[in-house]
C-alpha cells in the first residue's frame, strides 16, 4: 500500500504541476504579463509547487525529515541528477553574464539554508528571513529589467516558452491551473503518507526517504522542463530553470514551511546532506562559469556524484 500511495502521489504531482504551470502561464499571457515575470515567478515557482506542497504537508504531519529532506534532496537531485544527466547527453551552453546574478542569489540562498540547518530549527523568524530574501531577489530582478534588460532577464523570459500548450481562453486556462493545484495537493498528501508508511515499514528514517524517494519525485517537473529545453537546443534555459528552482526551493519552500509550521532539522542533514548540496552548487557554478558551456564530461562528473551520494546513503541505511 505504501508503494501504491507513493506511485499515485507522484503521478498526481507530475500531472498537477504540469497543468498548473501551463494554465497559469497561459492565463498570465492573456492578461498581458511580461515574459520575464512569467518565467521568473510562474515557471520558477510553478515547477517548485510539488516541493512546496509536499514539504508543507510533511511539516503539518510532524515529519520534519521529509519536509527538510525534500528541500535539500531536491536541490541535490536538480543539480547532480537532472542537470548533470542532461549535460552528459548534450553539452549545455552557458552565458556568464546571465549567470552572475542568479548564481550569486543561489549562493546566498544556500548559505542561508546552511545557517538554518546548523541552527537546528526552521522557526518563524527564519521563515520570515528566507521569504524576505526571496522578495528582495524578485524586486531587484524586475526593477533591473525595467531599467536595462540584460542577459539574465532574457534567460528568464525564455523560460516562459518551456510551458506546454494550454487553452487560449482566459477562464479555461485559469480552470486548468486551479485543477492542477488541487491535483498537486492530493499528490503531496498521498506521497507524504506513503513515504512515512514506507519508512516505518522498512525500518528506514523519514529523512532518508525524504532525501531520495520524495526529493526525486518532486523534482520531476524540473526534469521535464530541462529535457524540453535540451530537445529544443536551448540548454541555457535548462540551466536557468535549475538555478531558479533551487532558489525558490530554499527561500520560498523552506521559508513558507517554517513560517506556517516551525520544524526541527534532523541532525543527519547537518552532518552530510547540506554539505553535499553546497558542494553540488559550487561545482555547478564553477563548471558553468569557467567556460562557454557545461561540457559532457562535466555533466558526467555531476551525475557520477549523485550515484556516489546515493551509494553512501544506501550503505549507511544497511
Amino acid at each position: 500500500m505504501s508503494y501504491l500511495l507513493i506511485a499515485l502521489g507522484l503521478v498526481c504531482l507530475v500531472a498537477g504541476g504540469e497543468a498548473l504551470v501551463r494554465g497559469a502561464v497561459q492565463a498570465a499571457r492573456r492578461l498581458g504579463v511580461s515574459p520575464l515575470l512569467i518565467g521568473l515567478t510562474l515557471v520558477g515557482f510553478g515547477t517548485s509547487t510539488p516541493e512546496l506542497l509536499t514539504s508543507l504537508t510533511a511539516a503539518l504531519q510532524d515529519a520534519p525529515g521529509v519536509a527538510v529532506g525534500n528541500v535539500v534532496g531536491s536541490n541535490i537531485a536538480n543539480i547532480l541528477l537532472i542537470l548533470g544527466g542532461t549535460a552528459a547527453i548534450a553539452a549545455i551552453p552557458t552565458a556568464r553574464e546571465a549567470l552572475w546574478r542568479d548564481g550569486a542569489a543561489l549562493t546566498i540562498a544556500s548559505l542561508a539554508c546552511l545557517a538554518v540547518v546548523l541552527w537546528g530549527e526552521a522557526g518563524r523568524l527564519a521563515g520570515v528571513g528566507l521569504l524576505a530574501l526571496l522578495a528582495g531577489y524578485l524586486v531587484y530582478t524586475i526593477r533591473r529589467e525595467r531599467r536595462a534588460p540584460d542577459a539574465a532577464a532574457a534567460l528568464h523570459a525564455g523560460e516562459a516558452e518551456l510551458a506546454g500548450p494550454a487553452p487560449q481562453n482566459l477562464w479555461l486556462a485559469g480552470a486548468l491551473a486551479a485543477g492542477g493545484l488541487l491535483l498537486t495537493l492530493l499528490g503531496a498528501r498521498l506521497l507524504v503518507t506513503g513515504a512515512i508508511d514506507l519508512a516505518a515499514a522498512a525500518g528506514l528514517s523519514e529523512t532518508l526517504i525524504g532525501l531520495t524517494v520524495v526529493a526525486i519525485g518532486t523534482s520531476l517537473p524540473e526534469l521535464t522542463a530541462s529535457l524540453i529545453a535540451a530537445l529544443r537546443r536551448q540548454g541555457d534555459l535548462a540551466l536557468g530553470n535549475i538555478l531558479g528552482s533551487n532558489i525558490f526551493n530554499i527561500l520560498g519552500i523552506l521559508g513558507v514551511t517554517a513560517l506556517v509550521h516551525p520544524i526541527s532539522v534532523p541532525a543527519e542533514i547537518a552532518t552530510l546532506d547540506i554539505w553535499v548540496m553546497l558542494g553540488a552548487t559550487a561545482a555547478m557554478l564553477v563548471f558553468a562559469l569557467s567556460g562557454a558551456r557545461l561540457s559532457r564530461w562535466e555533466g558526467a562528473t555531476l551525475f557520477a556524484g549523485y550515484i556516489g551520494y546515493l551509494a553512501w546513503l544506501a550503505a549507511g541505511a544497511v
